[in-house]
């Protein structure tokens, strides 16, 4: 089988080893699905249900903020956090 190098900081690498050990499995095995489960979504369509429809653009976000924006605000107060 072809290899494939990569490269990540340290806390990446280790979180992936760690990952891989838990599910008793490779990096390089956990890598190969994820790639495949990534491709499998990209080609199927996302559908959006009558009622993400009817709910979709009723909010009205404060000027000159996105909806990034407050979703970060709206975690980082979830979870005692602060900018």
């Amino acid at each position: 089988m072809p290899k494939l190098t990569l490269s990540a900081d340290p806390v990446t690498i280790d979180l992936a080893k760690t990952l891989a050990a838990e599910r008793g499995t490779s990096v390089s095995a956990m890598f190969e699905r994820f790639v495949s489960l990534v491709a499998v979504q990209r080609r199927t369509p996302v559908k959006v249900t009558p009622l993400t429809r009817r709910v979709s653009g009723i909010v009205k976000l404060p000027k000159g903020s996105s909806a990034r924006s407050v979703l970060e605000d709206a975690l980082l107060e979830r979870h005692g956090l602060s900018r």
